[in-house]
């Protein structure tokens, strides 16, 4: 059995990759309403959501990219001399 063209389109194969995205697309708006509700708790139990996002952000990243991450971030406020002084150890 042949599969339907039109215009040289694979009608079926294009229904099922748009279906298919479609089905996705729902499943995403669920799961970002349920992270949306899990960040909603999270502020009604006094945490701060700024921070929290930070932190899995960094989570997602390499020891390495972190530390470098945190180096650069360190010397820019450095810079800006937003860092409290060091006492020296002397």
């Amino acid at each position: 059995m042949a599969k339907a063209k039109v215009g040289g389109v694979a009608v079926d194969q294009l229904k099922s990759i748009i279906g298919r995205v479609e089905k996705l697309e729902e499943e995403k708006s669920g799961i970002s309403a349920d992270i949306r509700d899990v960040f909603a708790e999270a502020k009604g139990n006094g945490f701060d959501i700024k921070a929290i996002r930070t932190i899995i952000k960094m989570r997602k990243m390499d020891a390495s990219e972190r530390e470098e991450a945190e180096t650069i971030l360190d010397t820019y406020l450095n810079a800006l001399g937003m860092l409290p002084e060091m006492e020296d150890a002397a």
